[in-house]
């Protein structure tokens, strides 16, 4: 079995509401290993390394608005097919229409925000995994 490394990032609203034992949980439930943990409270310019492609759309300066708000939790977790099956656990980006059981569906909600805040983040494929990572985790 090949292993592979994903981001996941749970967002300011995930550690506001106290969620992040509750999405850690659900990811080794999943069984995957989490191999690398930090909180942070991200600058903006780490940030605008991690929504590069973001730039100059509408929701860019919220959605940095939102990520500065409060402390994160970055975490790299490792399994077979981790990236899919991550995004998976955590459901549907817009948390209205989120499927329940998955993260979202069962944990966010649409706050009526300039940005949805929806809990966590994960990586989207192997290249932006690798990108993501070395943005959060130098050297991992």
């Amino acid at each position: 079995m090949s292993s592979e490394k994903t981001l996941i990032l749970i967002k300011p609203d995930g550690v506001r509401r106290g969620l992040v034992g509750e999405v850690i949980s659900r990811v080794e439930e999943k069984g995957y290993s989490i191999t690398a943990l930090r909180m942070l409270h991200a600058d903006r310019a780490l940030l605008e390394k991690h929504y590069a492609e973001h730039n100059g759309k509408p929701f860019y300066e919220p959605l940095l608005e939102f990520m500065t708000s409060g402390p994160i939790v970055a975490m790299i977790a490792e399994g077979n097919r981790v990236i899919e099956g991550f995004r998976s656990l955590a459901g549907a980006t817009d948390p209205t229409v989120a499927a329940p059981g998955t993260i979202r569906g069962d944990l966010a909600r649409d706050q009526g925000t300039k940005v949805v805040q929806n809990i966590v983040h994960g990586s989207d494929s192997p290249e932006s995994a690798a990108r993501e990572i070395a943005i959060f985790f130098e050297g991992k």
